[in-house]
């Protein structure tokens, strides 16, 4: 066992704990980064397969994630727009197809109108919302102990629009059935976008992705720290009190005076704590679990849809795959499709087998595409709910009523252990952009109370 000695551990190489390392770093403090994984990057992770660059987790930038944008900026990476000329797709209920432009789905006049309305109504809510704090909203508690789905029948009758409205906030974002959180966490989704509009407005929120795949943010943070990052590292046990805090590896034992965990919370309960954590802390990570979706990628010669007129762009909350765009890498002949499937439909399709599984999904991609999108040359599916490390995308949310019973300890430090990752933050949640403003505000916290 070999001994080491830092003023900071960081456990868990994501975005987030490379980020608070490189901010502590630059304020004259030592770290040692310890990461399960054999790898960095946490749930980004840019690889090849088959001969094709594919983004296995996160990979959008949109404009309003200044913190990840600031750091792009630093790091040198350069970002391009997603491809989104031509029409859009949208199929119905009786599986019509239709092409569109625009910001609002081909459905009738009626159905139009309440989209717009309840589109209106969770941006009066958000705008009432500080993301940061939801749990301060002057109808918190109200809002946390009903669930989504039954939120929207409140608001209308109209099936497909709140089969519509459910799709951006459940299917989308959370992957989970909207029966299954809260109206206060479906706002807060909302508001660490800004408003509703941003978060159901495609080009806004998948604006661009970045040249040569978004793993390279913690590759090149990872780099600069150098071997102050230990992979293969599981932290087994912490032993922690006033004085400080020791993490056990199998193969290491870090002795420091703080400690930042960032890792998804629902991880945290695989360290064992000596002492335990207190109470709060282990109630309220009871109360989160990860959602749960699949990352469909199919590579095709040429991007065939375009010839078409076709953006790629194509969405039905009837359909498997539910969500589906252009995701053709940075100056590739080829064309790639990315669609989702998403909670109980990812649930449904994994008890096929796998030859099964992708017949039914490149089916579903055809119902949008043509046949054409039946005969992809590479495919592949991001299966992070298999991810010993991870297990579950995108991010963890609260169940019903936690959010306003526990929102507020949820980043609270315990002695010396501060706690940060992207399933935390207020603006950015669920993204990187998130995980970036929460590491670097854990790091300040660490060096403000160093500067004293």
């Amino acid at each position: 066992m070999t001994t080491i000695n830092r003023d900071v551990i960081i456990i868990g190489a994501g975005a987030s704990g490379l980020t608070a390392a490189t901010e502590l770093k630059k304020a004259g403090l030592t770290v040692a980064v310890l990461e399960a994984r054999d790898r960095v990057g946490g749930r980004l992770w840019t690889d090849d397969i088959d001969g094709a660059m594919l983004e296995i987790g996160g990979q959008w930038v949109s404009p309003d994630q200044d913190a990840l944008i600031e750091t792009l900026d630093d790091l040198g990476l350069a970002t391009y727009e997603r491809y989104r000329e031509g029409k859009n797709i949208y199929i119905n209920a009786a599986g019509e197809l239709s092409r569109f432009e625009g910001d609002i789905f081909p459905v009738p006049v009626q159905t139009e109108h309440e989209i717009v309305s309840l589109i209106e109504k969770l941006d009066v809510l958000v705008a009432e919302m500080d993301p940061e704090r939801p749990w301060d909203h002057p109808r918190a508690k109200e809002l946390d102990e009903v669930s989504f789905s039954r939120w929207l029948e409140s608001q209308t009758d109209d099936q497909e629009a709140r089969d519509n409205i459910g799709m951006f906030i459940a299917g989308a974002m959370l992957t989970k059935p909207a029966h299954a959180f809260s109206a206060l966490q479906a706002l807060l989704m909302a508001a660490s976008a800004g408003s509703f509009s941003n978060l159901v407005d495609a080009d806004f929120i998948l604006d661009k992705r970045v040249v040569g795949g978004l793993q390279q943010v913690p590759l090149l943070l990872a780099e600069r720290l150098g071997d102050d990052v230990h992979l293969g590292q599981a932290v087994r046990t912490l032993r922690w009190s006033d004085a400080g805090v020791t993490a056990i590896t199998d193969g290491l034992e870090v002795n420091a005076r703080r400690v930042i965990i960032a890792v998804p919370p629902v991880l945290i309960s695989r360290i064992s704590f000596e002492p335990s954590l207190p109470r709060r802390q282990q109630q309220l990570h009871q109360h989160l679990s990860m959602g749960f979706v699949i990352k469909v990628h199919a590579v095709y010669d040429t991007p065939f849809w375009r010839e078409d007129d076709l953006s790629g762009t194509a969405f039905s909350p009837y359909e498997l795959v539910h969500e589906a765009y252009d995701n053709t890498n940075f100056e590739d002949p080829r064309g790639t499709l990315v669609g989702f499937v998403a909670d109980e439909e990812a649930d449904g399709v994994f008890t096929l087998t796998a030859e099964e599984r992708k017949q039914r999904i490149l089916t579903s991609l055809s119902h949008y595409y043509g046949e054409k999108a039946l005969n992809p040359v590479v495919y592949y599916e991001s299966d992070w709910g298999s991810e010993e490390w991870t297990r579950g995308a995108y991010a963890a949310s609260f169940d019903m009523g936690g959010l306003a019973r526990y929102g507020a300890d949820l980043r609270t430090p315990v002695g010396p252990i501060s706690f940060s990752c992207s399933d935390m933050a207020g603006k950015g949640y669920q993204h990187v952009d998130g995980a970036i403003r929460v590491g670097r505000e854990a790091a300040a916290a660490i060096i403000a109370t160093d500067a004293k």
